[in-house]
């Protein structure tokens, strides 16, 4: 397709957007990007992590929605392709956006600045930044589209299926998880099959809930929505919420399991086929429990050693004092170390190191970064420190781990 208006100014278009709605614009010419307009600073455009995957998109307006739920605009006009993004209504903790940092080969000494750049752009809606392109999409192909013409259909997430389930397991969850249309009338079975399930939750016993999940009968929820799609997505949110509260019951910090249970229920609102969300719900429910079990680190976990996990998570990428760790935790510093060894048998900074060795292991097994990279990420002060730690902990040197993993 060609513009309707051969003379525009596609590059006066994007910039115009882009300061209205303070995001990041581009414009590409045959997959080579020809144009940036940004008021944000970013040392690092984090477009370039799924460059290939936008690039497939060939509708003439589309999105494509990252692993944490951030989204980019595109449209399509003949050899032209502009992408605005990325936004979401969800803002990203500061773990997630020093990992986008990271995996964007920021350099250290910028990654402060990038982690400002990308809390400081407009978060905005998947259908307002759709209904704007709209706008432009009528200009550079004569289209005139609404969001009720636009198949929203979300670019798939390996994670969802490579790392958490296989096809079967999918199909059967589809089957298990199937609403059969019955009356209102019916006996709802929910009570029971939450209560067993936020029980599995709370203790973060991933066994228990994957043995669980085979035997699960036929969900009786009740009718919360005239069609089957909207009521999947409602039994989502109400899942979502349950889930999440069990999960803080469980330890995990309540504004990431908030944080974690808004983004989900963005992501199941983009979804349009209910295989799709209950195949996120199973995927959903497995993060909290995960989460909950690494915090646990056992069956008898106190109040002080969950408070330790959680804080530990949040700063797991930077050194980390026991000094400040016990500020914030409002003990001494004395008393804190003590009454950690007492409680858990594990002095802190033993503790601290294993847990980033842990943190260091699914780099190795899911990044191609170098070991520099992935020691200073870590917050370790030099490669060979890192090394050290991490053969002490996990019986073996990274090289010698990721070479492992990779055979």
């Amino acid at each position: 397709m060609s513009s309707i208006f051969p003379s525009i100014d596609i590059e006066y278009i994007c910039t115009t957007i882009g300061n209205l709605s303070g995001i990041p614009i581009r414009i590409f010419k045959n997959e080579e990007q020809v144009f940036y307009h940004s008021f944000l600073t970013l040392p690092k455009d984090p477009i370039n992590l799924y460059k290939e995957q936008i690039m497939k998109i060939s509708d003439s307006i589309g999105y494509f929605a990252t692993e944490t739920f951030q989204y980019y605009g595109i449209i399509n006009s003949g050899n032209t392709k502009i992408v605005i993004g990325p936004s979401g209504l969800i803002q990203n903790s500061e773990k997630q956006l020093r990992e986008l940092a990271f995996n964007c080969d920021v350099e250290p000494e910028d990654t402060e600045t990038f982690i400002n750049g990308m809390r400081s752009i407009t978060p905005i809606s998947l259908e307002s930044i759709l209904q704007m392109l709209c706008t432009v999409n009528y200009i550079l192909n004569g289209e005139k589209k609404s969001l009720a013409d636009i198949s929203i259909v979300e670019s798939e997430q390996n994670d969802l299926t490579n790392q958490f389930m296989t096809q079967q397991t999918s199909q059967r969850l589809a089957d298990e998880f199937q609403f059969n249309n019955k009356p209102q009338s019916q006996i709802h079975n929910t009570y029971d099959i939450e209560n067993t399930m936020s029980n599995m939750i709370q203790k973060g016993d991933t066994v228990a809930f994957k043995k669980w999940v085979s035997q699960i009968p036929t969900i009786h929820g009740g009718t919360l929505a005239p069609d089957q799609l909207r009521q999947r997505k409602n039994m989502f949110i109400v899942t979502a919420t349950t889930t999440s509260r069990a999960a803080i019951k469980g330890g995990l910090d309540f504004e990431d399991a908030f944080q974690l249970s808004d983004s989900y229920i963005q992501k199941c609102e983009m979804l349009n086929s209910p295989d799709r969300i209950t195949n996120l719900q199973f995927h959903m429910i497995l993060d909290f429990i995960e989460r909950v079990e690494h915090l646990r680190n056992g069956k008898n976990t106190t109040k002080l050693a969950l408070k330790v996990a959680n804080y530990i998570q949040h700063h797991i990428t930077q050194p980390i004092s026991t000094e400040e760790m016990a500020h914030e935790l409002g003990l001494s510093r004395p008393y804190l170390s003590k009454k950690f060894a007492e409680e858990t048998g594990r002095t802190l900074t033993e503790y601290i190191l294993i847990e980033k060795t842990e943190e260091a292991k699914r780099l190795l097994q899911y990044s191609d970064k170098s070991l520099t990279a992935i020691s200073l990420y870590l917050g370790f002060s030099s490669q060979s420190h890192f090394s050290n730690v991490f053969k002490k902990y996990a019986g073996k040197t990274p090289a010698e781990y990721r070479n492992d993993i990779n055979i």
